[in-house]
């Protein structure tokens, strides 16, 4: 596994500090406050820890109260809400600083079976067919997330719609429960910044304030992260200095795997906008 990719798995896995108690270290990938993607998905981790194993994470929904500190360790606090005949529940509140900066509730199911439908994926061209013709491969500094962009999805004047292909570079272990956490972590990439793409402005933009409000996650099926995904994203609405935009993301033999929403401030310094 490249160091990297080992680095992200670390940062997931946490320290446990008692049974519902735990402590993640942080990463710096230039924000202006800690990513988003890693609160979601070291809150997951530590639910995941309270819950047996048969019992898979199906839904998430959160909300970021304050920005973390990308250079401190997290504390997650677990509460054991519910252990139903179906149904797990856990609330989960991420703390730095001795005051909560996250907090949500994540629901686990076992394997069950019944109705079973999907919306298509989006016809699409492939991830290799795209590199070939010189598509763009974008990824952080020393990061082992890579996404492949299509140019016709960030063209000012589009509708507000995004197709991004990502995946983890390397070789992951096959346990399902790194593989969810690491796709909540991947979740909150892009998504919001897709409620700008009407507007002819950047993400970097220094007029721009933007920040995630909140995030939900629903798990469909067991996902390998290390392959390429499709992450088709859409914004319906935006208003208020609040955008909102919804994702739905597909394995590459078309199946939905997960599907995903997001409400953030997309404000406009100085009252412009």
């Amino acid at each position: 596994m490249p160091d990297a990719l080992n680095d992200l798995v670390n940062l997931l896995a946490l320290e446990p500090l008692d049974e519902t108690l735990f402590r993640g270290t942080s990463q710096d990938l230039g924000l202006p406050q800690l990513f988003g993607g890693q609160v979601l998905g070291q809150a997951l981790s530590a639910a995941s820890q309270t819950v047996p194993a048969e019992r898979r994470a199906h839904s998430l929904h959160g909300y970021f109260l304050r920005p973390g500190d990308p250079h401190r360790p997290v504390v997650y606090q677990v509460d054991t809400i519910r252990d139903g005949g179906s149904f797990t529940t856990r609330r989960v509140t991420a703390i730095q600083k001795g005051r909560p900066i996250f907090f949500c509730s994540a629901s686990f199911h076992g394997e069950e079976e019944g109705f079973d439908h999907q919306t298509a994926m989006p016809g699409v061209t492939s991830p290799e067919r795209l590199i070939e013709d010189g598509a763009r491969l974008a990824r952080f500094d020393n990061h082992p997330i890579e996404f492949l962009l299509d140019s016709q999805g960030w063209d000012a004047g589009q509708p507000a719609r995004k197709r991004v292909w990502f995946r983890l570079v390397g070789d992951l272990p096959d346990d399902p429960a790194t593989h969810r956490n690491l796709l909540a972590y991947s979740s909150d990439f892009n998504l919001l910044t897709t409620a700008l793409v009407p507007h002819d402005i950047e993400f970097r933009d220094p007029k721009l304030q933007i920040a995630s409000l909140d995030h939900a996650l629903w798990l469909h099926h067991e996902v390998r992260v290390d392959d390429w995904l499709l992450y088709d994203m859409d914004s319906p609405w935006s208003g208020g200095s609040r955008g909102f935009a919804r994702g739905s993301i597909y394995d590459r033999h078309g199946r939905l795997v997960a599907s995903t929403a997001q409400e953030g401030l997309t404000r406009l310094r100085d009252g412009e906008g």
